[in-house]
């Protein structure tokens, strides 16, 4: 590899593709697509629902992510989407299903709180999101903060969260506005570029050529998603290949 390392922070739609969750090193999935059209090679931190905080909190508290962060050209912070989310339940609660038991009464109240959760969000009105707008700004500046104290030069980018039309959350979004927002004002105020989501793979997604459950890509997403973080970073990183 010639081109620059990328680091990625991402959540599940850094790895899902029309047909479900896919190796991080699989070619089609936006991380390597951008990294492709550089010359080089993403290293993609992630998990199922990650929020600015869990991004945050993997910075902090992973010795791979110490690691890496000597050998990366840039980092990206694809994190954002999930915090807009509807979450009917708080997140401690939500999350805290998964440790329920016995299996039989795990299942049981999962499959109940799937039934629940797009009534809910629809008549909740979206409110409240996974994570509020201004804890999403905290938790990336915080992960700016620190980055740029370790390594000043560092180019880092973000994004803007991306649009859904999942049945699974009522086809409620309501949150996505204000968080471009917050997201946007800080972004321009500490000079990290974003990609708008919404604008770059919003029909993609609201046309119903993505992934079934209605906010996860298809390929064509991830291909478009990929060459515009590529375009993105291009003036940021200098010469490519080098």
């Amino acid at each position: 590899m010639t081109g620059p390392r990328l680091l990625v922070f991402g959540d599940s739609l850094s790895f899902h593709g029309p047909d479900g969750a896919h190796p991080a090193d699989d070619e089609r999935l936006w991380p390597n697509v951008a990294a492709a059209g550089l010359g080089g090679a993403a290293d993609l931190v992630a998990g199922i629902g990650w929020n600015a905080r869990d991004a945050w909190w993997s910075l902090t508290g992973d010795p791979r992510v110490w690691a890496d962060l000597h050998r990366v050209d840039a980092v990206l912070f694809a994190v954002g989407s999930m915090d807009t989310l509807p979450s009917p339940l708080p997140t401690y609660l939500r999350i805290g299903l998964r440790y329920l038991r016995p299996d039989r009464l795990r299942s049981a109240v999962r499959s109940a709180y799937r039934i629940a959760q797009p009534r809910l969000a629809v008549a909740t009105r979206g409110r409240p999101a996974v994570l509020p707008a201004h804890l999403t700004v905290h938790y990336l500046d915080r992960a700016v903060t620190a980055l740029r104290a370790v390594r000043p030069e560092l180019p880092i980018v973000g994004m803007l969260p991306s649009v859904h039309r999942a049945a699974s959350y009522g086809y409620v979004h309501t949150a996505r506005a204000g968080a471009v927002d917050a997201m946007t004002a800080w972004a321009a105020r500490v000079g990290v570029p974003l990609l708008d989501l919404g604008e770059v793979v919003g029909p993609h997604v609201l046309g119903g050529h993505g992934n079934p459950d209605g906010m996860h890509w298809g390929w064509a997403g991830h291909r478009a998603v990929g060459t515009a973080m590529a375009e993105l970073l291009v003036p940021r990183l200098g010469a490519v290949g080098t």
